[in-house]
């Protein structure tokens, strides 16, 4: 049985019928943990429906720096852009734990045999860009500690678990990785973390971090 898809993904738009054509028109993969999906460049045809897992969607600077564009789990749908405009693919998607999905090649064509499933994907596309524009705004607006801050209370909201003392997060992102997602250096994610363990409003272990205080934590992000 699949996992639950995770609030606000492309498949929790769908009725249960749209799901059962989606996942008729592909056939099922999976990637073992550190695995490539799908690499930045390449030419393809088909969108990813994942099932299971998280990946990381990234992007590399000229100079060769990793940019974590979002981080996505059961129920997204990856790869649409390319699927849809025919040019290469705009980020590479690279497995953090081990993720199962169904490849659609003719995903155009499951569009036009269902017209709502077409308007739902683009309001879906559109909450992309604004997302997007958000995370722009953050990077002009907050400190490091504030962009980390921000990101460790959307991954509580998305993956938290609660606990006796707050909210525990399986964090599937390594410090570089977390550097790459908030815009900034290892070393900087790092003292940010250290701030926010002395204020007390977080508990960090390897690759988990306990929210003890998820208001502070947010008045922090702000």
């Amino acid at each position: 049985m699949s996992p639950t898809p995770e609030p606000g993904e492309f498949v929790t738009l769908l009725t249960d019928e749209e799901t059962a054509a989606l996942h008729a028109a592909g056939r099922p993969r999976r990637w073992d943990r550190g695995d490539t999906v799908c690499s930045e460049g390449d030419v393809a045809d088909w969108v990813l429906l994942l099932t299971s897992g998280r990946v990381k969607v990234s992007s590399h600077t000229p100079n060769g720096t990793e940019v974590v564009l979002a981080v996505r789990g059961p129920g997204a749908l990856l790869g649409e852009f390319a699927a849809l405009d025919g040019l290469p693919r705009s980020a590479t998607v690279t497995a953090l734990e081990p993720v199962e999905g169904v490849a659609i090649r003719d995903f155009p064509g499951y569009l036009r045999e269902h017209g709502r499933v077409a308007v739902l994907l683009i309001r879906m596309l559109i909450g992309k860009m604004r997302d997007a524009d958000r995370k722009r705004i953050e990077y002009g607006a907050f400190d490091t500690t504030g962009r980390v801050a921000t990101r460790l209370i959307e991954l509580a909201e998305r993956y938290g678990e609660p606990v006796d003392d707050g909210v525990m997060v399986a964090l599937p992102l390594s410090q570089d990785e977390l550097a790459g997602w908030t815009g900034a250096s290892r070393e900087a994610v790092s003292k940010s973390l250290r701030s926010l363990r002395d204020r007390g409003l977080i508990e960090t272990g390897r690759r988990r971090v306990t929210i003890h205080d998820m208001e502070g934590l947010r008045r922090r992000a702000r």
